[in-house]
């Protein structure tokens, strides 16, 4: 009688994935472009309809507050009526709600599309996440779980290239634009999830054997495998170690990972929903305009190629922890930076450090909860976060509006209580079968 994991072991990670990546990897790119325009378009908005920025800003804490609702909603719908039909509705509320947004007419009616965004671009980033990692093997799960989260930086360097070619050859309302890039790679993901079948572990939990069967035999087949004969019996699913994630059994490693999720979040979200518009303004010397911010989107990339080597070979917690340090380290040098050079060198340590830092985060999470909870697991996760980046434009702001520099030093102190967190997780997943 064979494991749902020792049978995707034997399929390993082939052409099957490699598609799984490529469609969840687009709506990820799509889902960064959607979270990131917040700091791309407030000046524009702000410009359209007449407001401060601080106005313009709340069309991000209304974002951020959809995405809180979402992805606690949406991680509990997909535990208890499956992965598939909840990617579905999300990627389709996604794209038509951000496709709505460029033609508000309104601050408004602006206000209302991009809060309904918000909620399917939530429920969309933790569901992916569990239903990838339930058709991955052991043994380099975390590597690939990181490449999906390195779409996030390919969503990144296209909004920034969008916002740096709206600012150049659009004269008036620039955010329509840039809000019309952020949906058309969802418009293009709807047809694309049709393709994904139910994850493996929840048709194993939920009894679906027939399916189930089948289900595996397509990833076998399709990654060119011999597929199960009848006489291989598939394990039913063993008993759940809790009902809940914060059962006596999930309890520390709960709260410890999501304080993780709250701090990465507020310093993220507070250093790139507010630094876009004072490099494009008020930057100096070579540290100014979208050009460099295209250039911090990119200095993400090699942050994840790092994250996806040390996930695997020296572990998720040690990887989660180092680039915790690294990141408060950056801000701490943007601190104490007094020339361009320095500033720049900080601003690029933060974009490697801290997207390195969500790549070993996105791997390490799922892995923690077991199938029954899982994508209750990674909704807490994704509430906690949203809850971080609701609070980094609207009650980060007066600090930020008085002394940025003294925000980022915030941020430090937040990323070393991070690490300190990380430390108390009480597993290592690397190598594991899912549970």
């Amino acid at each position: 009688m064979h494991s749902v994991d020792s049978i995707l072991d034997r399929a390993g990670a082939g052409r099957f994935q490699w598609r799984l990546l490529g469609i969840f990897g687009l709506v990820w790119a799509a889902d960064a472009m959607q979270v990131l325009a917040v700091g791309f378009t407030s000046a524009s908005i702000a410009a359209s309809f007449g407001v401060s920025m601080t106005e313009a800003l709340q069309t991000g804490t209304l974002f951020f507050l959809g995405m809180l609702i979402g992805a606690s909603l949406f991680g509990r719908l997909a535990d208890r009526f499956g992965r598939r039909r909840v990617l579905l509705v999300t990627v389709i509320c996604d794209a038509i709600f951000g496709l709505l947004s460029v033609f508000a007419p309104n601050l408004a009616v602006l206000f209302l599309f991009r809060f309904l965004t918000g909620v399917a671009v939530g429920g969309t980033l933790p569901v992916d996440y569990a239903m990838m990692a339930e058709f991955l093997p052991a043994r380099n799960r975390g590597r690939w779980l990181v490449m999906l989260e390195g779409f996030w930086a390919i969503g990144t360097v296209a909004v920034a290239l969008a916002a740096w070619l709206a600012s150049l050859y659009v004269t008036a309302d620039a955010w329509r634009w840039i809000f019309a890039a952020t949906a058309l790679p969802a418009l293009i993901g709807i047809w694309l999830r049709f393709w994904v079948p139910e994850s493996p572990l929840h048709l194993q939990r939920t009894g679906q054997t027939a399916q189930l069967r089948a289900t595996l035999n397509r990833v076998l087949r399709t990654n060119g495998k011999p597929e199960l004969v009848p006489a291989e019996a598939i394990a039913p699913a063993t008993a759940a170690p809790g009902g809940s994630i914060f059962s006596p059994q999930l309890r520390r490693r709960t709260l410890s990972v999501l304080a993780v999720w709250f701090v990465v979040s507020i310093s993220y979200y507070g250093v790139f929903t507010w630094l876009p518009g004072r490099l494009a303004e008020q930057g100096f010397g070579y540290v100014r305009g979208y050009g460099f911010l295209v250039v911090v989107a990119l200095a993400q990339i090699p942050g994840y190629a790092l994250a996806a080597w040390g996930v695997e070979a020296i572990g998720r917690k040690p990887t989660l922890i180092g680039f915790l340090l690294l990141s408060a380290a950056g801000c701490a040098l943007f601190f104490f930076a007094t020339d361009a050079l320095l500033i720049g060198g900080a601003i690029l340590l933060m974009s490697f450090a801290l997207l390195g830092t969500w790549g070993a985060l996105y791997a390490f999470t799922p892995e923690l909860f077991p199938t029954d909870v899982r994508g209750t697991g990674m909704g807490a996760a994704g509430s906690v976060a949203r809850f971080g980046g609701l609070l980094a434009p609207s009650a980060l702001a007066v600090v930020i509006a008085q002394d940025f520099s003294l925000a980022i030093a915030l941020f430090a102190a937040l990323l070393l209580a991070g690490a300190v967190a990380a430390s108390w997780i009480d597993a290592e997943t690397r190598d594991l079968a899912l549970g």
